[in-house]
């Protein structure tokens, strides 16, 4: 329907008509006005899977929903650094929509992993803003490409479950551009989601779908977003600023109270009927958008799903160590080790859980191989050791000629609505791999978690296979990666620290009462323990391969470039090993000198590429002004610094293998505003400023800095160095001159008031 329709539309519709639209029917559905032909809509849970309910609706998943497929969590997803892959994953649900008459999916989360103790981080991409906004954007194609709208969330800044619904973010307006709004500006840009849902929490002290700055200055009016923004279920503390800031649909029903409140708004000129005209346009647009786009031959094809999960779990599974003790031979004496080897842990609990309908696990997978035995080991319910389950196992392991350990948190551990409150996987599960690894020599850890761990046992295994929450086929996929009929080829989105206290964030997650400060700024993740030279246990963006790969030949189409250029990269990947696999490229930009703080370096564009034995394939890369650029607050947009900087190519955040040096050349001149307070440094970096002060001040500058002219030796020369004497200059302000000297310089704080002007009339 276009536009103007949809406005002729609205203009039929009463006051308490347009009030009504701007909330959910149910938990689920939008209004219909029947007189109007304006149809309800259904919005579903997602993102890694269709949770559609039809009665006894609810937000958390306690209730029933229909039989579907659960892909793996967004923690997994990211890590196969495949674009495509997630393109044809949201394909697939955009088709089980489709078939099911969901309109809107309510995912991707793209929210930063600030810390590792967040509960939904197993939902959430990455501690990275390009991976998150990446690999979001090719899961918004996939879906969208089916006629199918998503809801991207939570906006914004929601990187807890404490107090989420009431907590007050503090953050600074830099790191809010570089890390949290970042990780959502690409996927808007580039996909244009038809919904977006904005958060629980506060942002600087004003609820996230209040404000206008986030809901319509900069989602709409720099990230041209149109569609419409929904609340979460039930984050909304004032309907009508929600309206005037631009939420439009209150999710789920308020059951007429909030109608009202709109309604009355209006009629008492408190709220332009002209704002709620729009928000309603918007909301109509979403829903005749999907409804004239049904594709009614739309089939949900349960068991060929379950095999696009599998496809998917394969490259979200994460090889982290192998002391030569992968891929195991089908031949050899086996034992499966944990509870997860036969009742996987693959997804997450709350809102996204999903009634799978059917549920592959490792030892499903070994039904057939008479070499594969089998011991529980522990019990997940409650973290206590079972002497006899640890004992039977122990003895199983004994006999075998390799143990593969299926240990990770239980549902108990991590979920939506409550943060961690360590790192630290069950002491039963611990216990369980120690003593297994003192009477076995090759101990491989399987693990499933959607969130990094510790691991006290790191030195007693040989191998360690992260599998994160990979979906109802995940046993599958770590079957087939274990004896190598998979080459494993994720990457890990995020840096798995050696301890909790670590992390950037540790002193101040999660806050204190309401209020959270974001101090460690923009150093979240690698940014900052690359910067701290810290040792990590696994870093950002790495992952082992049963291959290996060769990175040869870097070149830049221009090593000068202004910052309005764009520049091409590219580089030759070779598979130098015997078996095909796939790698996820990386390239970071390092700023070699600047005048502000930044991390050493930053990811700034990926991509995966599949290879056979001895082939080489080209992989390009074009970057562009904010490839090189920093938030800079005094302009309020992104600025290049002109000078060096390091195009680098790398496995991991720690593991760069090609550097390519490039001038930038900025074409901004940054405002400057000199004081009585500015310091000599800082004006003698602007060569005409440099020149007059030189000019005026020249010929008082012995008087200003003297110094008696003792011999070498004596105690006023020990006393002030030349050293000392050049960073005094340095750091001295203009109204310094008047004490060091002004007397006797004859230089008044009148003189340095009118010098001041003049310097910013240059």
């Amino acid at each position: 329907m276009t536009a103007e329709k949809i406005r002729d539309l609205v203009a039929q519709m009463t006051l308490e008509e347009k009030g009504s639209m701007c909330s959910g029917a149910d938990f689920w559905h939008t209004k219909a006005v029947e007189r109007l032909g304006i149809p309800q809509s259904m919005v579903a849970d997602g993102p890694h899977g269709l949770r559609k309910q039809d009665d006894k609706a609810d937000h958390l998943g306690v209730n029933e929903s229909i039989k579907a497929v659960c892909f793996p969590a967004g923690c997994g997803t990211a890590a196969s650094f495949n674009r495509e892959l997630l393109t044809e994953m949201g394909a697939v649900l955009g088709n089980e929509c489709q078939a099911e008459g969901v309109s809107v999916l309510l995912g991707p989360a793209v929210n930063i992993k600030r810390s590792p103790l967040c509960g939904r981080n197993f939902e959430y991409y990455s501690e990275d803003p390009v991976v998150a906004s990446q690999i979001a954007a090719a899961f918004i194609k996939g879906v969208q490409s089916k006629n199918v709208g998503v809801s991207i969330k939570h906006f914004l800044a929601n990187n807890q479950e404490t107090r989420r619904m009431s907590v007050s973010v503090e953050v600074d307006e830099r790191t809010m551009r570089e890390i949290y709004l970042a990780a959502f500006e690409g996927a808007v840009r580039e996909q244009k989601p038809w919904t977006v849902m904005n958060s629980y929490n506060r942002v600087n002290g004003t609820y996230a779908g209040e404000s206008k700055k986030y809901m319509t200055d900069i989602l709409r009016g720099e990230w041209g977003f149109d569609g419409y923004v929904m609340s979460d279920w039930g984050a909304v503390n004032n309907r009508v600023a929600n309206l005037k800031a631009g939420m439009d649909l209150e999710m789920p029903s308020s059951g007429g109270q909030n109608d009202k409140l709109i309604k009355e708004a209006v009629k008492n000129e408190r709220l332009e009927e002209s704002v709620l005209d729009t928000a309603v346009e918007r909301i109509l647009n979403i829903v005749f958008r999907f409804e004239e786009n049904r594709d009614k031959t739309a089939y949900f094809d349960l068991d060929k799903d379950h095999e696009a999960a599998r496809a998917v779990a394969e490259e979200t599974i994460v090889l982290l160590k192998n002391d030569g003790v992968l891929p195991l031979k089908e031949s050899a004496k086996v034992a499966f080790i944990g509870k997860y080897a036969k009742k996987p842990r693959y997804q997450g609990g709350g809102s996204s859980h999903i009634n799978s309908h059917k549920i592959t696990s490792a030892l499903d997978m070994a039904a057939g191989n008479p070499n594969i035995s089998y011991a529980q080991g522990f019990i997940d319910e409650e973290d206590r050791v079972d002497e006899a389950l640890l004992a039977g196992a122990v003895e199983l392991a004994k006999g075998a000629e390799a143990a593969v350990i299926f240990a990770g948190l239980p549902d108990s551990f991590e979920s939506e609505g409550f943060d961690r409150v360590h790192m630290r996987m069950p002491e039963c599960q611990n216990e369980l791999i120690k003593q297994v690894a003192q009477v076995q020599k090759n101990v491989i850890v399987v693990l499933h978690n959607g969130s990094p761990v510790e691991m006290p046992w790191i030195n007693e295994v040989k191998g360690v296979v992260e599998a994160y929450l990979g979906g109802q086929a995940v046993g599958s996929a770590q079957y087939d990666i274990l004896f190598g009929k998979v080459n494993p080829s994720g990457k890990l989105p995020e840096t798995f620290p050696l301890k909790l206290e670590d992390n950037p964030s540790y002193l101040n997650f999660p806050g204190e009462g309401d209020r959270v400060e974001y101090k460690e700024g923009i150093f979240v993740g690698y940014r900052y323990y690359d910067k701290k030279k810290m040792e990590v246990l696994f870093p950002f963006g790495y992952g082992l391969s049963y291959t290996s790969f060769d990175y040869s030949n870097l070149r830049v189409s221009a090593d000068r470039i202004e910052d309005t250029d764009t520049v091409t990269v590219t580089v030759d990947i070779t598979n130098t090993g015997k078996v095909a696999g796939k790698e996820a490229v990386q390239l970071y930009i390092s700023d070699k000198e600047s005048s502000v703080i930044r991390p050493v370096k930053e990811l700034k564009d990926f991509a995966k590429v599949s290879l056979e034995p001895g082939e080489t394939k080209t992989v390009s890369f074009r970057l562009s002004k904010r490839s090189f650029a920093y938030y800079n607050t005094a302009i309020n947009d992104w600025h290049v610094e002109t000078g060096e900087f390091d195009i680098m190519i790398g496995k991991s955040s720690r593991d760069i293998v090609l550097t390519k040096e490039i001038h930038v050349e900025s074409t901004v001149t940054l405002p400057v505003v000199y004081t009585t307070d500015s310091i000599m440094e800082d004006i003698f970096k602007n060569p005409e400023a440099k020149e007059r002060v030189m000019k005026i001040m020249g010929s008082n500058m012995d008087i200003i800095m003297t110094t008696d002219k003792d011999e070498e030796g004596s105690a006023s020369a020990q006393a002030i160095t030349a050293q000392m004497q050049e960073a005094m200059m340095k750091y001295m302000p203009l109204r310094g001159v008047v004490s060091f000297g002004g007397g006797e310089a004859g230089i008044s704080m009148d003189d340095i008031r009118v010098f001041v002007d003049e310097l910013n009339a240059l």
